[in-house]
């Protein structure tokens, strides 16, 4: 499995679960809007989070994907993938609405990407549905999202064995986020060189402990 972060919330996901073919999946393309670079990335299944155009370039990616773009249980190319409804902020939606957690399981590896997820927490029956997790893409930049503090107190709780951190300040992003700094500092961890993509199977993962892996866009 490869997982190759494009920058705030958008990952490309290769598996070769599939028997004939690798599959890619692509989760929530930006625009142009919001001051990155769009890439050019081709997929099979396109995971949409919420309605707003930082999450929702579904132009963006080529190859005719099929779209899931809420809650729901999905058995696409042997890939499981599981929606759970989820608030973008701590007013019950009441501020910024609806997002969608995507679980993720393929090659026996199990991932989790948090959407916008805005909660003061996760809720019981999300941890029940979101279940053990090998790869956690958590949200970590503030102000429209959960903050370091925040990010650090689900992961205790969900306790994956890798954590990717994203929707943090990057170079020309038109929006205001915290910077990854934050999310280190809380964590207790050193900056380290930005992996240009994870490739990973099963066997690879932390028997014990977390590992905290920092990706560079691409």
């Amino acid at each position: 499995m490869q997982i190759i972060w494009r920058g705030q919330s958008f990952f490309q996901i290769i598996t070769a679960q599939a028997k004939d073919a690798p599959v890619s999946l692509a989760i929530d393309p930006f625009s142009e809007d919001l001051g990155l670079r769009v890439p050019s990335v081709s997929a099979d299944i396109l995971l949409i989070t919420h309605d707003h155009d930082d999450h929702n370039n579904i132009k963006a990616v080529q190859g005719s994907p099929f779209v899931i773009d809420g809650p729901g249980e999905y058995e696409i190319k042997d890939v499981s993938i599981q929606g759970i409804p989820a608030f973008h902020d701590k007013s019950f939606g009441k501020e910024r609405g609806r997002v969608t957690i995507y679980t993720i399981v393929a090659e026996n590896i199990r991932l989790c990407h948090l959407a916008d997820f805005g909660q003061k927490e996760l809720f019981p029956e999300q941890i029940e549905d979101i279940g053990e997790v090998d790869i956690l893409l958590i949200p970590v930049g503030g102000n429209y999202t959960i903050d370091s503090q925040a990010a650090s107190e689900i992961i205790s709780r969900l306790e994956p064995k890798i954590v990717i951190p994203m929707h943090y300040q990057l170079p020309k992003l038109k929006v205001k986020l915290d910077g990854l700094d934050k999310f280190l500092k809380v964590m207790g961890e050193k900056a380290s060189e930005p992996l240009p993509k994870l490739t990973i199977k099963q066997k690879d993962l932390p028997i014990e402990g977390m590992k905290t892996i920092i990706l560079r866009a691409q």
